[in-house]
């Protein structure tokens, strides 16, 4: 992964961190650069952590940073940025604030650019061994796994794809191009053996792959509107099962989704607590044997 679009000195400092730890790269104009390491969020110095604000790595602007990760052709991640992010090399996400220009009210692009969330992706194998076991060691079941924001959801899928590409057909949407990160010549995460549909909307991209791929399982991450439910209501009409994320936490809200089982993630690395479609408690992975585990960082 390369984060050689930061600023020389914040990208040196970030060096003396272990990646493994690092979750987020937090760039305000003006001010001192902070990271959440460990799980917690630290002003970052030019060691590594440091002790206070006054001791911090500061970055006088952030469009540059911005300008160098997009190689200069910001113009080419419009789409992207309507979403509020843009997602460049090896799955690493960059969130964007600042003026938001809207058109008929919809967002259509930022400017006047202030501040830059760089969150950094993870490959953890092993980190979904508890739910694999409980819920797709035998024929997978229809599974939504959420949580808010940064807990690990994405990582967890590409744990589960990379387990079940073996033995069957697994089809991986990667619409923000973050699960198997593909870059411009096919390289990204080790996933194993699976096919990867880069897109913009599920809805129409999952009805042509499904004629044309015949996947068994689709994996794709943080399902919001009604066309992302109705593209996953399609694949299981087709008898395809699906295993996705969400941010989505109010249960009434997933209760009407398409899911047969729910797994909740409620810290960073922690085992997920899963619930069958009514949500009642169907296994609560924390109080399992802890085989499998391996906590987020190690």
């Amino acid at each position: 992964m390369s984060l050689s679009f930061l600023p020389a000195e914040v990208l040196s400092a970030v060096s003396h961190l272990n990646y493994n730890k690092l979750s987020e790269i937090r760039l305000r104009k003006g001010q001192p650069v902070i990271v959440e390491y460990c799980g917690r969020y630290v002003y970052l110095g030019g060691s590594g952590v440091a002790a206070g604000a006054k001791d911090g790595i500061a970055v006088a602007e952030v469009t540059p940073v911005l300008n160098a990760a997009t190689g200069g052709c910001v113009y080419g991640f419009t789409e992207q940025m309507k979403n509020g992010f843009i997602t460049v090399g090896h799955g690493v996400r960059i969130g964007v604030a600042g003026e938001y220009v809207t058109e008929n009210g919809a967002v259509t692009t930022i400017k006047n650019v202030t501040s830059l969330n760089i969150r950094i992706p993870h490959d953890i194998k092993g980190c979904a061994d508890s739910l694999f076991k409980t819920l797709f060691s035998g024929k997978p079941q229809s599974t939504l796994i959420f949580s808010k924001p940064g807990m690990g959801k994405t990582t967890m899928l590409r744990d589960i794809a990379r387990k079940l590409s073996p033995r069957m057909n697994v089809l991986i949407f990667d619409e923000r191009g973050e699960i198997a990160a593909l870059d411009g010549y096919g390289e990204g995460f080790d996933l194993g053996t699976v096919d990867v549909v880069r897109c913009y909307s599920k809805l129409g991209a999952i009805s042509s792959a499904i004629r044309a791929m015949k996947p068994d399982v689709i994996v794709t991450d943080e399902l919001y509107g009604e066309e992302d439910l109705k593209a996953v209501q399609y694949a299981a009409d087709c008898s395809v099962t699906v295993i996705a994320s969400s941010h989505i936490t109010d249960r009434e809200k997933l209760k009407k989704t398409p899911f047969e089982y729910f797994a909740e993630i409620k810290s960073l690395g922690g085992k997920p607590v899963i619930y069958d479609k009514n949500f009642n408690s169907y296994c609560d992975c924390r109080a399992d044997d802890g085989a499998g585990s391996i906590p987020f960082g190690e």
